[in-house]
């Protein structure tokens, strides 16, 4: 089954109803809280989704937000719904084996964040797809 990207509002809001668990791929440790990498998820996990931290850098960092944190998506046991991503648009196609083979339901690229033919190989993988959408600003607008 072939993913979609999805873009009307109602398409998101059935995404994030669906969702309960939310990878953060490029998510930074609470001593960057300013930046929207870490205060994005901080407000998803307030809202009530479990945030897998997924940092890019950091090496030193083992929690964010009270989870162990992960170093390669793959390694996360069960079933992933959402890959958030706060990476640079081509910094993605280094991840793009990686969030295929973890198998997420869904991948999101933050606001900012476009790349085309990585959002094509994830549908092409059965993953749905939103680009260059803040989550904090989506789930606000649409489940508040």
């Amino acid at each position: 089954m072939k993913g979609r990207e999805l873009s009307t509002d109602d398409e998101i809001r059935e995404l994030l109803r669906a969702t309960q668990e939310i990878a953060v791929l490029g998510i930074k440790p609470e001593t960057h809280a300013m930046q929207p990498a870490f205060y994005v998820s901080k407000y998803m996990q307030d809202a009530g989704y479990k945030i897998i931290p997924v940092p890019v850098y950091y090496p030193d960092v083992t929690e964010i937000l009270g989870e162990p944190v992960f170093r390669d998506l793959r390694e996360i046991p069960g079933e992933r719904d959402m890959v958030n991503v706060f990476r640079r648009p081509n910094d993605i196609d280094k991840h793009i084996e990686e969030i295929i083979a973890a198998k997420p339901k869904s991948v999101w690229f933050q606001l900012g964040i476009r790349n085309d033919a990585a959002a094509r190989a994830f549908t092409e993988a059965g993953i749905d797809v939103v680009q260059d959408r803040c989550l904090l600003v989506e789930h606000r607008a649409l489940l508040r």
